[in-house]
């Protein structure tokens, strides 16, 4: 099996991470925008996290005409209607701590915590065919923030079977159990046709 080289079509620091390091070991080669020193921002305008991943990696395919990755993930909480959903993003148009305050605050006094992580990960390449993988993690949601600094929803957020957050996990740990983590694991195991696409 030969190398492929992918776009990851995000600038987010901390998904870029965790792509590379969950799927280390492999044959993808993982170019960034940050590589090509892109800026371009793709506006998430879709009502599904497949179709907003969707949206992001056909763009920087067409443009690059190379396999592009993205994906589209949020959190989902039962006693919100699902909400923030595809939303999560920008739930309180502010950064991550602020979207952690609005849910706890949304939750207040609510009894069923539960709530769960879901991934949508596409990648398109340049015949216009893509593939769809997905993953989710269920859980809770706490009442506190445990790690001001933490990257979206992980510091609010305790996986089934665990007593911390996925901020206080060790990231290796997280990286396996998580919703991108589940996803990017079916990206693995299609390894092969992936990297011979035709």
């Amino acid at each position: 099996m030969t190398d492929i080289k992918i776009l990851l079509a995000s600038q987010n620091e901390h998904k870029i991470k965790e792509f590379r390091a969950i799927i280390k070991d492999t044959q993808i080669s993982l170019i960034t925008l940050k590589d090509l020193n892109d800026q371009d921002e793709v506006e998430e305008t879709e009502l599904t996290f497949v179709k907003n991943a969707l949206i992001k990696a056909k763009y920087f395919s067409k443009k690059y005409h190379i396999p592009a990755i993205s994906d589209d993930s949020g959190i989902c909480v039962n006693a919100l209607g699902g909400k923030p959903g595809v939303h999560s993003k920008r739930y309180a148009n502010g950064n991550d701590y602020d979207n952690n305050i609005k849910l706890l605050n949304a939750l207040k006094d609510v009894k069923d915590r539960h709530a769960y992580f879901f991934a949508a990960i596409v990648i398109y390449f340049p015949d216009c065919t893509y593939k769809v993988y997905e993953g989710e993690v269920h859980g809770t949601i706490g009442h506190e923030i445990k790690k001001i600094d933490a990257f979206g929803y992980d510091s609010v957020f305790y996986p089934n079977g665990y007593d911390q957050t996925f901020s206080e996990l060790d990231p290796k740990l997280k990286n396996e159990i998580s919703h991108r983590g589940q996803a990017l694991k079916k990206v693995k195991e299609d390894l092969f046709e992936i990297i011979n696409h035709k």
